[in-house]
């Protein structure tokens, strides 16, 4: 199980620094602290960008002294700071520096960094840009006192090339798990950020997710210890408190700190091999590489000299920096520097030219005696404000226009004396509009200076107005406005910036009011006369309820409209066209809506002078714009300005026209360039800010879904659906931001965006996904998905959901984790309970079975109690209960010992349950608390039925060797339950939890720790507390977890532990360590682990001789574990080499060294004697049969499998032990790993052939040798180890059915009781090979549960006969759990690495007792942590965060086929190297498709989680709550025919008798969306009063249900909209605008949609969200209404007043002619007739080609009146569509008819 540990990218934090005498105190956000010690006193300190501060010490008198006597150069008094844990550097100086502004990447000198000098130690800061916009450059200004100087710099970070890893500043800590660090502190992150002292460490703020550290390579360095080191230093290789980087060392390591402030290394990449200890004269001095070094560099951009005077009043010298814009040619600032003394100020221009280089010079001089940079007129650029010499205030804005201030001052009263006048005498503390005035007195008012206008519509206005018209006009305008405003005491009372613009507009244009054209309202008290002027009269309109009441007439006959008498100003045109803009970008907004009424009639007012077509389109709109339609006697020619067109832009016909013809050019244009249209240059003075935001990012969108190439690539529905969305993420659109566009403009960005969520591509960003509502996606994809285990909290449905208590069904579960799933909720009793046991601390209420994922198991497992039954098999808490048989013949003493012998039977099965239950309940806690862990005590009680009685462990006298193992494996258990992934292990934890004495509990708790990673945090301190005491188990546990840990890194320090001791890794191997020979096994297994597949030759060849260590040749009392010393050499060896064997030389030399481990010594004759072996063969060869496996591991030698042959003869078969031919078989397999197939032929291939034919008559009732029977048994069970090797983790159902087939022939002889010798030598090799097949069984299925063999499993947990020994046990408790490997988390994998470590933990050698390490040492029987991988899929619902059934289909690759299976999620899968895809194969889930192959997202997603978030249709349940789909609503629903009927033509029906009566409670059950819920509990009742609201309600019930069917929630709102358009009233201000935004979405959807959108072209139709019957009926309810207004005398009259271009007058509102008159407007908007204007030319023309066709004869004449009459009709209607940017078909032929006849009328 192999994990990398993250790394999060840099972060920096906010934080305060406090400077002292000497030293700084830094508090950051983060809530870190740090103290600085400080060589120097600090003067003052400046924070500068991107990070860090400018510091300015303070010269001593000393010091000046000290230099003038020796002459030497004067240090450097500036320094910058960037990180708590650098040194101060200088900041250099260079030149040539550009960009590094405004998204121009910084470029500097090749050579910037070979440049010694630095910032002048004569200069003094007076002032450092402050760190407010990244876009500006940075500027510095400095005063040499010496030469009366002032210098402007420019100032950058740029750290040198090689000095840090990456050119990014080092940020501060800051991170979830960061502590407080203080010295009282004794936290190991304060040990840890004590030694970290450079700046080429990145500190990352979040803990790595992953504690399994990565291969690393060794280092080149061996740093001193200090008791501040932790574990993951000494690993990682890197220095000692980090303190030296790699650029600084040269070595072939990088060093990094992960984000708890601990070392990680990485091999360089291209070496990864171990070299030699570094010679420490060749390494250079790190400090001396650090000091100083500089990360700010300045360049010099202007130099002023200033008066003496000035320079000896320094102190009050202001600089500030303001009126930062775009220009409209390119950027600029201004530096005001003002010189008190001499009541000055200079005004230096900032340019910042294109290629990125800076340029200032001298604009102006002024008098001032301060200066303060105020944020005052204008929202995102600074003014500056000025106090002038004569007291008086006044602001430079527009560059350096000035714009006088009056302050009004409070007086006081000094003493008795006369009332004083205050004076201002300075400024202080500015920050954004509010600055400190400091007065004559001393005191300081502070004031703020917010003169920006408040109404958004005035805002935008002022934005376009300064993109359009010149800098003079411009500010006249401004300035008039701000001054009348500060007549009104700046009032933000509605409407009154409008008003005051509008005053402030017709000065500046030189329009004058003029007489009123309308009936103003006279009647009525003045209050009521007041309410007509008030706007707040347009919300009563609009109010349903106020509608109904009397209400005074509307303002707007007060409007002024005079014929003007001059010519208009020259960008009174521009003024027009902008306006016009804003107000058609308000258009593009619903909740912008209530502006268009409020600025038509001022664009009404502008047109009628230049343009009055323009005012008859704004008429139209907003029919209370003006009181009357002009008449073409208004118009003065003279004043048309040509280059407005005669019908104003209509943004919504240009969108539409777009979207129908893609072909059409979009006649629109950057709102920056339309100055230019005019011939005028904009002001700029608010800089690039694009007040048409919405309309031109609603152009591009439609351009982007109409086109039909894209970089020569023909594009379809799909992708250019893609690149809108792609567009949309890019301007960080949210789903809130679509509902505000009205629904026609949102209907074609709707649909692209639901052609996105129905085929989603794999490679969008988070945002994106979000955008289209696939929330599962986005949180699959994130990069830190939602933790998918339990946190105490349960959904909603589930505390909702009743059931029956378990107990009814007479079944107790052992703890309240384990409950079937119907048993509903927790009581409060269980509740209590549980809290109890989780915070009382008491160990005997912990079982050690409990599980954090109760959501998971009930999903996994269920269906049934298998799970329960297993924590139950393997809980070692509670008292065992056993029967014994009922002997009724025997004596009461024979009963008792027989009870005796069963329970100790018992409770040698108690001391191997540890090892089972480590294997279940791996990884099941995921977060740790701070209080100590609880580990499980073990209970040796066992009450023996039927008698009832209870022994103890007192009774019993359990050895204590026996006990001492058993807690040594109860301690591994608690440990592994503890996730590799737990964030909160440290040092300072695992130190808490050491008890008073070293325990075996405590050393297998440790043991644990390292093998899921977490004993890298260990502090080396600690892990010497450990070491020293020599407690075995506890140096045993420590050495191991280490080597675990830091598995394959090779890591010297490690290394270097595990040598003390390891006698045979010292220089001088025969030294006295007293260590006992069982540490020094598991010291020599470390190594094997520490360089796992390196090929290290050293050690390797280390291990080899230790294998054939002649001081263990006779056996004594001081080598009792010999045979595990072989075995643990062996295993080291094998695991160096693993798979690494070859032909040359070095490997032949060790291959032979093994064959005669293998096969022993040639017998050779010394002196006539026998020379005397120097090794033990007995001893050696099953050891190097091992080793040379693994060393020659999938390599297919044929020669090498040979060397481990098997004898072919009874001769030979009689020479060697039987049990070594289980690891021949088993060796051999492995070196031919590809031959190896689960059929019983290739079973039958590994046996001798003379077996064979002596077992075939075994099987007929002959009786052949023992040594044949032995021999089958044995290679058979190695066989189907190897078999279960192979295929571990895979499931493969022919190799379970082998090995189960195989388990059952050898269960029937291994389970009986023969008391004969020879059967039991056979018994005993047959429960052998039963251990080895239920271990390989185990393997195979390991995660999945199978009951088949639970069931084998559990009959052989039962048998405990006094021929079942403590090996048995051990075997089949970790066969049980390697079933439910981590609850069915987790599974195996078939790496090399995890190979060697299954053989290591399941070596066919099981012990005796409990206590029996002499041919194997227990500890490693935990190895098989290392080959765990998390390969369960689990589908989670990203709604409900609950898991669920998902079926799935997963494409898998072995060798070189290609098949798909079918699963059920949760599942196993295959390993991920195999996995192809995996697709959801259900309609009930959203589609989802992870490409593992071409997407390495895709494939680190599933690694991150193994979990798939999918999202379910509203339309159907989870396959929990409805297997057979028979519940889904479109069941209930039945045909769905009448709710669409319902939509398009609502009517009101009884909800009772719908299909989908239900609805409600199906919501209430299935969805996860609370707005259905609540949608459906107030809008689908059905208790309404009035027809209308039961019509509602009708049509409420039939969109959600259309809704929910197709799962379009967003489209509810678009469905009652609709609804709206039916029932709004024709009086309503906004009815023309909605009646607009109807006819685009009607015209979209039948005649753009089916086109363009739909994907009928690529032959994958989909239907629209919302139905174009739907629309098309709203539609034409209103059309119904209008022509019940068509036929009235007064319409008919004013529409051919119209036609002739007579205008229509105004009259009293609420008259008949006044209603007529807003009836004309909506006829007109809604037909698209031409204007007036333009009716009136087509009548002329019209009249002139009927008589001139009339009198001449043919050809040029015609006497047909009929035709001609046709003809004429049909070039009017195109020559007024075509001038009019209309929708659809454009001017309707009914209204041309109607107009005609009016023309005929009139004639």
């Amino acid at each position: 199980m192999e994990k990398k540990r993250e790394e999060d990218p840099d972060v920096r934090t906010r934080g305060v620094f406090i400077f002292l005498r000497g030293m700084a105190k830094i508090y950051l956000m983060s809530g870190l602290e740090h103290t600085l010690n400080l060589p120097f006193i600090v003067r003052k300190a400046w924070p500068v960008e991107p990070c860090g501060l400018f510091i300015q010490r303070v010269v001593e008198s000393w010091e000046l002294e000290e230099n003038k006597q020796s002459g030497a150069e004067p240090l450097t008094t500036i320094f910058t700071l960037t990180s708590p844990f650098a040194e101060p550097s200088v900041i250099g100086i260079t030149d040539g520096i550009r960009g590094g502004f405004e998204a121009q990447p910084l470029q500097m000198k090749p050579d910037y960094a070979a440049g010694q000098a630095s910032l002048p130690p004569d200069e003094r800061i007076l002032w450092v840009t402050p760190p407010a916009d990244d876009r500006a450059p940075s500027l510095v200004v400095t005063l040499n006192v010496d030469l009366n100087r002032l210098s402007i710099w420019r100032y950058v970070y740029a750290p040198p090339p090689g000095s840090s890893k990456t050119s990014r500043p080092p940020p501060a800590h800051s991170g979830l798990h960061a502590k407080r660090s203080s010295m009282s502190g004794n936290t190991s992150a304060h040990l840890r950020h004590a030694n970290a002292v450079s700046d080429g460490i990145r500190l990352s703020p979040d803990k790595a997710d992953a504690r399994r550290p990565g291969p690393a390579g060794p280092s080149g360095l061996a740093p001193t210890l200090t008791t501040t080191t932790t574990m993951a230093d000494l690993m990682g290789g890197g220095p000692i408190g980090g303190a030296i980087s790699q650029s600084q060392w040269n070595l072939p390591i990088q060093f990094v700190l992960d984000p708890q402030g601990k070392s990680q290394t990485g091999p360089s990449p291209h070496n990864s091999t171990p070299r030699e200890p570094t010679n420490l004269e060749d390494v250079p001095d790190p400090a001396e590489e650090v000091r100083l070094k500089p990360l700010y560099w300045a360049e010099k951009l202007h130099e002023e000299i200033i008066p003496d005077s000035a320079t000896a009043d320094c102190d009050n010298i202001t600089v500030a920096v303001f009126d930062q814009r775009w220009t409209g040619n390119g950027h600029r600032s201004l530096l005001g520097i003002c010189l008190r003394d001499t009541e000055t100020l200079l005004l230096y221009n900032i340019i910042w030219e294109r290629l990125g280089v800076l340029r200032v010079h001298l604009e102006s001089r002024m008098e001032a005696r301060a200066i303060s940079s105020v944020t005052a007129t204008r929202e995102k650029v600074a003014d500056l404000l000025l106090l002038k010499p004569d007291g008086s205030l006044s602001l430079l804005t527009h560059g350096t226009r000035e714009l006088p201030l009056v302050l009004q001052l409070p007086a006081i009263l000094a003493n008795d004396e006369p009332r004083q006048e205050l004076r201002i005498y300075g400024f202080s503390h500015a920050l954004a509009n509010a600055v400190s005035l400091t007065l004559s007195n001393g005191s300081a008012l502070r004031v703020s200076l917010d003169l920006t206008m408040q109404d958004s519509l005035v805002k935008d206005i002022l934005y376009m107005l300064a993109l359009t018209i010149p800098p003079e006009p411009f500010f006249a305008l401004h300035h008039s406005l701000l001054a009348r405003w500060s007549q009104t005491a700046y009032s933000t009372a509605e409407g009154i910036e409008l008003e005051l613009f509008q005053e402030a507009l017709w000065e500046i244009l030189a329009l004058e009011p003029g007489d009123n054209l309308g009936h103003c309202v006279k009647e009525g008290s003045a209050a009521w006369r007041r309410l007509c002027t008030n706007e707040s009269i347009a919300r009563f309109r609009e109010d349903p309820a106020l509608r109904k009441l009397r209400l005074p007439g509307s303002s707007t006959c007060d409007a002024p409209f005079r014929i003007p008498t001059r010519k208009p100003m020259a960008h009174h045109a521009a003024v027009l066209h902008a306006l016009h803009h804003v107000a058609e970008d308000r258009r593009l907004s619903v909740s912008s809506f209530s502006d268009v009424p409020r600025i038509a009639p001022l664009i009404c007012r502008l047109a009628l002078v230049v343009r009055p077509e323009w005012a008859d389109y704004w008429k139209r709109l907003c029919p209370n714009a003006m009181p009357i339609w002009p008449s073409q006697s208004m118009t003065v020619l003279d004043n048309v300005h040509e280059r407005l067109p005669i019908w104003p832009p209509d943004m919504t016909a240009i969108l539409y026209g777009r979207l129908n013809n893609p072909d059409w050019i979009v006649p629109w244009s950057n709102s920056f360039n339309f100055a230019s249209r005019f011939e005028l240059q904009g002001s700029f003075v608010f800089g690039r800010v694009d007040p048409l935001q919405r309309t031109s990012t609603m152009t591009a969108l439609c351009k982007i879904l109409t086109d039909k190439y894209w970089e020569g690539k023909t594009l379809d529905t799909r992708s250019r659906a893609a690149a809108a969305l792609q567009f949309m993420d890019v301007l960080q659109f949210k789903p809130s931001d679509l509902q505000r566009f009205p629904l026609g403009v949102a209907a074609p960005i709707r649909e692209a965006l639901r052609t996105c969520q129905l085929s989603p591509s794999g490679d969008w960003t988070m945002t994106a996904y979000r955008l289209v509502s696939r929330n599962d996606l986005a949180e699959g994809f994130n990069d830190k998905p939602a933790v998918a285990v339990n946190t105490g909290y349960r959904s909603v449905r589930e505390f909702l959901v009743s059931g029956s208590c378990a107990m009814q069904f007479g079944v107790h579960p052992i703890t309240v984790s384990f409950q079937h799933p119907t048993m509903g909720r927790k009581t409060v009793r269980q509740c209590i309970e549980g809290v109890q046991r989780a915070v009382s601390g008491d160990h005997s209420k912990v079982t050690g079975v409990e599980f954090d994922f109760d959501d998971f198991t009930r999903m996994r497992f269920g269906q049934d109690r298998r799970l329960e039954d297993v924590a139950r098999l393997l809980c070692s808490a509670n008292v065992q209960y056993v029967r014994t048989p009922d002997r009724p013949e025997a004596s009461e003493a024979d009963q008792i010992r027989d009870q005796q012998l069963t329970v100790h039977r018992i409770t040698e099965r108690i001391l191997a349950l540890p090892l089972g239950r480590a294997v279940f309940t791996f990884g099941s806690i995921h977060t740790v608390t701070k209080e100590s862990f609880a580990i499980p005590k073990l209970e040796f009680s066992v009450r023996v039925q039927p008698a009832n009685a209870l022994y103890t462990a007192e009774i019993m006298k359990m050895p204590t060797e026996f006990v001492s193992w058993g807690e040594f494996h109860n301690g591994v258990a608690a440990g592994l339950r503890i996730s590799s992934q737990a964030q909160t292990i440290e040092s300072s934890w695992i130190k808490f939890n050491r008890p008073s004495e070293l325990t075996p509990e405590h050393a297998g708790f440790l043991y644990a720790l390292g093998l899921t990673g977490h004993l890298r945090e260990m502090l080396t301190w600690h892990t010497f507390g450990y070491l020293t005491p020599k407690h075995d188990m506890t140096s045993i546990g420590v050495l191991l977890g280490l080597a675990a840990a830091n598995v394959g890194s090779s890591n010297k320090h490690v290394t270097k532990l595990i040598a003390v001791h390891t006698p045979a890794l010292l220089p001088t191997p025969d030294v006295d360590l007293n260590v006992p020979l069982i540490t020094q096994a598991a010291g020599l297994m470390g190594i094997g682990l520490l360089y796992l597949g390196t090929k290290h030759r050293r050690m390797a060849e280390l291990c080899l001789n230790q294998i054939s260590r002649r001081d263990l040749y006779q056996p004594d009392i001081s080598n009792e574990y010999r045979e595990a010393y072989t075995l643990s050499a062996a295993l080291a060896c094998g695991m160096v080499l693993l798979g690494k064997g070859t032909s040359t030389p070095a490997d032949l030399v060790i291959q032979n060294r093994l064959r005669l481990l293998i096969h022993g010594e040639p017998r050779l004759v010394e002196n006539g004697k026998p020379r005397r072996p120097t090794f033990d063969v007995n001893i050696t060869s099953p050891a190097a049969t091992v080793a040379l496996g693994l060393m020659y591991l999938r390599t297919k030698r044929q020669d090498v499998a040979d060397i481990l042959t098997i004898p072919t003869t009874l001769e030979g078969l009689n020479s060697i032990q039987p049990h070594f031919l289980v690891l021949r078989a088993m060796a051999r397999a492995m070196i031919m790993w590809n031959n190896i197939t689960p059929t019983k032929a290739w079973l039958m291939a590994q046996l001798p052939r003379v077996v064979v034919i002596a077992m075939d008559s075994r099987f007929r009732g002959k009786r052949v040798d023992d040594a044949y029977e032995l021999a089958y048994y044995n290679i058979l069970a190695g066989s189907c180890f190897a078999i279960g090797l192979k295929y571990a983790g895979s499931a493969r159902e022919e190799a379970y059915f082998l090995l189960l087939q195989y388990w059952d022939m050898f269960s029937q002889v291994a389970f009986s009781t023969g008391v004969a010798y020879d059967h039991r030598i056979k018994r005993s090799a047959l429960r052998e090979g039963l251990n080895l097949i239920s271990l390989g069984i185990g393997m195979v299925m390991t995660g999945t549960g199978e009951v088949n063999c639970l069931r084998r499993f559990r009959y052989a947990y039962g048998v405990h006969n006094p021929n079942v020994r403590y090996g048995c046990f051990t075997a089949t408790s970790m066969s049980i759990g390697m079933l439910f490997l981590g609850g069915g988390r987790y599974t195996l994998g078939t790496s090399d690495a995890s190979i060697a470590c299954l053989v290591a933990a399941f070596y066919p050698r099981f012990p005796q007792n409990p206590a029996d390490n002499k041919a194997y040492l227990q500890a490693y029987r935990h190895l098989w942590v290392l080959a765990v991988e998390p390969r369960c899929l689990v589908a989670r619902d990203v709604d409900s965060k609950e898991i669920v059934y998902l079926p799935i289909k997963v494409k898998v690759k072995d060798t070189n086929q290609v098949g798909t299976a079918q699963l059920i999620a949760p599942t196993l899968v295959p390993e991920i190297d195999k996995v192809l895809s995996i697709r959801v194969d259900t309609p009930r889930y959203w589609p989802f498709y992870l490409d593992i192959a071409n997407f390495p997202r895709h494939r680190e997603s599933l690694l991150r989680s193994q979990t798939l978030f999918v999202k379910r249709r509203t339309a159907f349940l989870t396959y929990m709550e409805d297997p057979k789909g028979s519940r889904s609503l479109f069941v209930r629903s039945g045909s769905g025919t009448g709710d669409a009927a319902t939509l398009d033509f609502p009517q009101a029906t009884d909800t009772k008798t719908h299909p989908a009566t239900d609805l409600h409670d199906f919501i209430a059950s299935s969805s996860n969306d609370p707005l259905f819920l609540a949608f459906a509990d107030r809008m689908c009742g059905d208790d309404g009063d009035t027809d209308a609201e039961r019509l509602f309600q009708a049509y409420c019930h039939s969109a959600l249900l259309d809704c929910m069917l197709q799962d379009k929630s967003h489209s509810l709102q678009s469905l009652l909209t609709a609804f709206h358009f039916r029932v709004m009233s024709p009086k309503s201000v906004y009815f023309p605008l909605r009646l607009q935004d109807l006819r685009f979405a009607v015209d979209f959807y039948s005649k753009v949609y089916d086109r363009k959108f739909s994907g009928r072209a690529e032959n994958n139709a989909r239907p629209p969200l919302v139905r174009e019957t739907t629309l098309s009926g709203a539609l034409y309810i209103l059309d119904t209404k209008l022509d019940a207004f068509r036929d009235t005398g007064f319409f008919k009259q004013f529409l051919a007043s119209y036609a002739r271009g007579d205008g229509v007058p105004s009259f009293p509102e609420g008259s008949p002619e006044w209603a007529a008159s807003r009836e004309l407007s909506w006829y007109l908007e809604r037909n698209s007739v031409p204007a007036s204007t333009l009716l009136t030319l087509l009548k002329d023309l019209a009249q002139k080609a009927r008589q001139e066709c009339l009198s001449n004869p043919p050809p040029a004449g015609t006497a047909n009146a009929e035709a001609l009459e046709l003809g004429i009709k049909e070039v009017a209607h195109a020559t007024g569509t075509q001038m009019t940017t209309a929708m659809g078909s454009g001017w309707t032929v009914r209204s041309l008819d109607e107009v005609m006849e009016a023309w005929k009328a009139s004639s």
